[in-house]
């Protein structure tokens, strides 16, 4: 079996950069998201820098069965993984009780359910190879965040969970990382509802060095990677300094402001 790494979300924003960085570092790719025309772009343009083309797996990550699926498409090439990037996933902007609660829970599915499932469905394998797992969070994952409540708790799940795993898999040579970006001008914005085209200065960081620094802390071990050092101080020093009373309104304001609504 050739061992393979596998990347969700792989049509746009830091999954794309992440397929990018990978196949620079020599890495056979399977990419995963819906969109497959998105994602043979990608492939025909990894293929044409003289990488091995990517396998394609236009799979919607939010039904239950799409662990099971990519495992079966892998099998069929006599691929299994090596690393799994759990890059896929989406937030919304907005007050919980305002915002519709089918999305709230498909984003708790994508989130989280999905990144579970790819995270432990295939441990022996990644045990096998010495590979790794590499967890997109967010550093909206070390605090509460009100306007977008759902999807900060998704992320502290993510960063919970990568954590937890960095410890309990070690011993089995698999190395576990939480990629915590900061604000990244992508997609993510409007899918979310953001009404501003680019995340502010100076916490933004590029979706190229958000990439770059996730593969390079995976292949150190490391537990988390937070690119940037504007946001490694919020990550590790806000929440800790700063009163709830006095955050939770703050934070509030910002994101109900950014998405325009009232």
């Amino acid at each position: 079996m050739t061992p393979v790494t596998v990347i969700t979300g792989a049509s746009a924003g830091i999954g794309r950069e992440l397929a990018r960085v990978f196949a620079g570092n020599g890495h056979a790719l399977v990419l995963v998201a819906r969109r497959e025309a998105r994602l043979n772009e990608l492939a025909d343009e990894i293929a044409a820098a003289g990488r091995t083309r990517p396998v394609v797996l236009a799979i919607d990550l939010a039904l239950p069965d799409a662990t099971a699926r990519i495992g079966e498409a892998l099998a069929a090439r006599a691929l299994e993984p090596q690393y799994i990037v759990n890059n896929a996933g989406f937030g919304l902007v907005g007050r919980a009780a305002d915002l519709d609660r089918d999305e709230q829970l498909g984003m708790i599915d994508l989130n989280m359910r999905a990144l579970t499932d790819l995270s432990l469905g295939f441990v022996e394998s990644l045990a096998r190879h010495r590979g790794g797992i590499l967890n997109v969070g967010s550093v909206a994952g070390v605090m509460p965040g009100p306007g977008s409540a759902v999807y900060y708790a998704s992320k502290a799940f993510v960063l919970s969970l990568s954590e937890a795993l960095h410890q309990e898999l070690a011993p089995r040579g698999v190395r576990v990382t939480c990629l915590c970006p900061g604000p990244v001008a992508s997609e993510f914005q409007a899918r979310a509802g953001i009404a501003e085209a680019e995340p502010p200065w100076p916490l933004a960081v590029s979706a190229e060095r958000v990439a770059a620094d996730g593969y390079r802390g995976l292949m150190r071990g490391r537990r988390v990677v937070v690119p940037g050092w504007p946001c490694r101080l919020m990550f590790a020093i806000l929440p800790r300094i700063v009163p709830r009373r006095i955050l939770l309104p703050r934070l509030e304001a910002r994101q109900v402001g950014r998405s325009g609504r009232r």
